[in-house]
């Protein structure tokens, strides 16, 4: 009987074998590889001058403490602008900076507030220690 069985799903795998449709033999002609980069598709305008801008932003939150901010303008080689932090002591710290032609970086750096540093509460506490060594 297990004799018949197998003969019979051997017969039905063989049949379903030939109804299933035969994909084409893999080709391995494949065209070498193309390493030239396309060109950019981007029409930017070009600069006409010394560089014009101006720009601030500021993040303030709460939960987290964080406090930060940066604004700045610049006319062609003249350049000022500020920026602060919140200290992880709790003061602010403020910069304030100046770049005139080839003068080079002149910053001012000021703090507002008293550091703190509050004594831990809580802290940690070591797990008792259990009889088993």
């Amino acid at each position: 009987m297990a004799l018949k069985v197998a003969f019979f799903a051997a017969v039905a795998v063989i049949s379903v074998s030939a109804d299933s449709p035969r994909l084409p033999a893999p080709s391995y002609n494949a065209p070498a590889p193309s390493y030239r980069a396309p060109s950019p598709s981007y029409n930017a305008p070009a600069a006409t001058g010394p560089a014009k801008y101006d720009f601030n932003y500021a993040v303030k939150d709460d939960y987290s403490g964080n406090d930060f901010g940066h604004q700045e303008s610049r006319d062609g080689y003249n350049t000022q602008g500020s920026y602060y932090v919140q200290l992880p002591d709790g003061r602010l710290q403020k910069v304030t900076y100046t770049v005139n032609g080839d003068s080079g970086y002149v910053a001012e750096v000021s703090y507002e507030g008293e550091a703190q540093y509050p004594q831990p509460s809580g802290g940690y506490q070591p797990a008792p220690k259990s009889g088993y060594a």
